[in-house]
């Protein structure tokens, strides 16, 4: 006689990957946002210091192109953030490997809150020093966000040194975490990068 019992019964996507976290790995949802957001958020902080180092002067109009797409990008990297994070606070978290010193499970928590406080912050003061600049928001020209500040040139500017420094601080946690994930994978060969691979 055959049995079946829900209790082992876990929904998986056609490559054979849980939809949903578990406590030993992380979940398709959950990778897929991981690694699409991994891409966008690094892209754009080439794409932002390459802009940053063509010149001002005058209307150039493939610095101003690039200005756009890394808005419209930026934007797309904040609705992301809303699902996954969403997906996040309803999901099981999973469980760090057992041979880290307590600190070390303290900074990978504090690096992963780090992340997410960044990934809202910078899109956010994009936003900010665009309403500042009196430079509308669309999003690949299906909407236009609301200005958040009148004009203001003095805003505009502290806004720019913000952003600016939110990605500096960016770039910092990204090879803070590579470095960790790397380690992890390839001195320690523990799981810890394996949680979040297919």
């Amino acid at each position: 006689m055959l049995m079946h019992s829900q209790v082992f019964f876990v929904k998986r996507t056609p490559t054979g990957a849980p939809v949903k976290n578990t406590g030993e790995r992380y979940g398709a949802v959950a990778m897929l946002l991981h690694w699409v957001m991994a891409l966008l958020v690094m892209g754009l902080v080439v794409l932002g210091l390459y802009m940053v180092s063509l010149p001002d002067t005058g209307f150039d109009t493939k610095k101003i192109t690039l200005i756009l797409y890394h808005k419209e990008l930026g934007l797309l990297v904040l609705l992301l953030f809303a699902a996954r994070f969403a997906w996040r606070v309803t999901q099981l978290l999973p469980r760090l490997v057992a041979h880290l010193p307590l600190w070390q499970k303290v900074a990978a928590r504090f690096v992963h809150l780090c992340f997410y406080a960044l990934m809202l912050a910078l899109p956010i003061t994009g936003w900010l020093r665009s309403s500042a600049a009196g430079i509308p928001v669309s999003f690949f020209g299906w909407f236009t966000l609301p200005d958040l500040l009148p004009r203001d040139d003095f805003w505009f500017e502290r806004l720019i040194d913000l952003h600016k420094w939110l990605a500096y601080l960016l770039i910092l946690f990204i090879f803070v975490h590579m470095g960790a994930a790397l380690r992890h994978h390839f001195v320690f060969r523990d799981d810890t990068l394996r949680k979040m691979l297919p």
